[in-house]
């Protein structure tokens, strides 16, 4: 039976495979991405209000 890896080799191994795939523009479009689903107009949110969306499932 093979070893399995851990999580931990497992997510390196796929970064290390997206890194050598994909180039800059491809990460700032998923950065860029992450900011706007933050929901708010002006780019601001109060650690409150962070920290009761983070706590909705």
């Amino acid at each position: 039976m093979a070893d399995k890896m851990s999580r931990e080799e497992a997510g390196r191994k796929g970064g290390e495979e997206t890194a050598r795939t994909h180039d800059k523009e491809f990460y700032q479009e998923i950065g860029s991405k992450g900011g706007e689903s933050r929901g708010d107009s002006d780019g601001k949110m109060s650690r409150e209000e962070a920290g009761r969306k983070g706590g909705q499932n």
